[in-house]
């Protein structure tokens, strides 16, 4: 059963988190540091914590990983319960937990994807690149994607950032090296019979403008025996372009190792060697299909774009320029950025995809008279979009701690005049609707199963895959 606690305080500051990532964690982390009488409670509509840490880190990045240690002890602090298996909207409404809670925090990230919104999406064989990731990374939700990577040689890849390179990587490097991973299992028996020889990365912009790092790129260019390609003409840079680089020494980086690597490649790739052709200054127009390939995509049209200074902005925005050039494919990976979704009663910005806040504090609209929505907050890409790396969400998350700990001294908040029932009430109220939700010791035995089988098989885990399996090793 879950871990009951006798609070120091006689009226405790209650504190739930929606979201069990990164922004979730570091955000209980500070909580708990900063004011000694909360009592955080962390919820998460899966069984497993450390949200993309386990399911959207590269399986060949284990040092991104590391953090879990950090995450794990603030989960085993006596003033923290989790409660996975508990899903927003459905388990419990946010007007529920605003009842039960002095604060709630959302940090359920983004769990959607943005659309191109060009003719042929729908095409079998698209995917975008966060179910593919979710599906390599062992994600219950999408552990039955089975993407075909056996009937064909060629993927294209839209987008060159971190994720896109990701995806790029998982199918080029070879899959000894991928085997002593926790890639999950029924992905790495895919990638092991893939056909897949080929891969396009395709973005809109110059290499001047890849929004990949250079840690990254530089990963990905020295993947044994893998033949680089990027044409010469793309390296060519504008005035504006230099300007750019002279104010980003990651963009001038990574305009440097592409350019190295465009120049020591051999002008063509050896028999059974593996290609990635980066493609610059390309727009999907639309994506193909020919009339005996069951509606499974064959190849994107792409339009030529030129860069123009978009004057609002001060950034140079892509632009068609009339010419096309399709190029064949059997497999396609959209990786141009995560969406988040609204929930009931939650202020939502749509077309930003976050919810609108100050400091982390939730706007009730857009107005001008900045009213907040008294007790609720928000952290990680729900509160910024989707950008940044893991640690981003540090700084994000002390930014929302602190306008909490200014609002309990303002009095805004004001924990000893509404007591209420927090941890205690929620158990309740998820027990009457026989929601059961796993405790930080129903994770703690799929922690140990995974691990015990992954050294079985010299790997550091052997995921859980399917919510039926965790959910019965977490009960057991």
């Amino acid at each position: 059963m879950w871990r009951g606690f006798s609070s120091l305080s006689s009226n405790p500051l209650r504190v739930c988190i929606v979201g069990s990532g990164p922004a979730g964690f570091y955000t209980a982390e500070k909580m708990l540091k900063g004011h000694q009488g909360a009592e955080v409670d962390i919820i998460d509509r899966l069984p497993t914590p450390f949200g993309l840490v386990r399911s959207g880190v590269a399986p060949d990045h284990p040092e991104t990983k590391i953090v879990v240690n950090q995450f794990s002890r603030v989960a085993l602090n006596e003033r923290c319960s989790f409660f996975g298996n508990v899903s927003l909207g459905s388990s419990v409404s946010l007007s529920e937990l605003r009842e039960m809670y002095h604060v709630v925090v959302l940090a359920y990230g983004a769990e959607s994807d943005r659309v191109l919104g060009v003719p042929g999406e729908d095409l079998s064989r698209i995917y975008s690149a966060r179910e593919f990731v979710w599906w390599y990374n062992g994600h219950p939700d999408y552990s039955n994607l089975a993407p075909d990577l056996k009937s064909t040689d060629t993927a294209i890849i839209l987008g060159q950032g971190n994720v896109a390179l990701d995806a790029t990587r998982i199918l080029l490097r070879p899959t000894s090296e991928l085997a002593t991973t926790d890639i999950a299992n029924h992905a790495l028996a895919s990638l092991e019979e893939s056909s897949i020889r080929k891969v396009y990365l395709v973005g809109r912009r110059g290499p001047v403008q890849a929004a990949c790092t250079a840690k990254e790129l530089r990963e990905i260019l020295g993947i044994r025996d893998l033949y680089i390609h990027i044409q010469e003409a793309d390296l060519l840079k504008s005035p504006v372009d230099e300007e750019e680089m002279k104010n980003n020494r990651i963009q001038r980086r990574v305009y440097e190792l592409l350019s190295k690597a465009a120049a020591t490649q051999p002008s063509h790739p050896h028999p059974c060697q593996r290609e990635l052709h980066f493609i610059f200054f390309r727009r999907p127009d639309r994506f193909l299909h020919s009339d005996n390939s069951n509606g499974k995509v064959t190849g994107v049209r792409f339009e030529k774009t030129i860069l123009q200074e978009n004057g609002s902005t001060g950034k140079q925005s892509a632009v068609g320029t009339g010419q096309f050039e399709d190029i064949e494919c059997g497999l396609v990976l959209k990786s141009i950025g995560y969406k988040s979704v609204p929930v009931d009663g939650l202020p939502f910005d749509h077309h930003r995809g976050i919810v609108p806040n100050q400091s982390g504090r939730v706007l009730s609209n857009n107005s001008a008279d900045l009213r907040f929505e008294q007790g609720l907050y928000v952290v990680g890409w729900l509160k910024r979009g989707p950008t940044g790396i893991v640690a981003t969400n540090l700084y994000c998350a002390e930014e929302t701690v602190a306008s909490i700990l200014e609002d309990l001294e303002k009095g805004v908040l004001t924990p000893s005049s509404s007591p209420k029932s927090g941890r205690e009430g929620l158990a309740q109220l998820l027990d009457s609707r026989n929601v059961k939700f796993v405790p930080l010791s129903g994770w703690e035995k799929i922690d140990l199963n995974e691990k015990t089988i992954g050294s079985l098989r010299n790997k550091p885990r052997e995921k859980i895959t399917s919510w039926e399996e965790l959910l019965k090793v977490a009960n057991a």
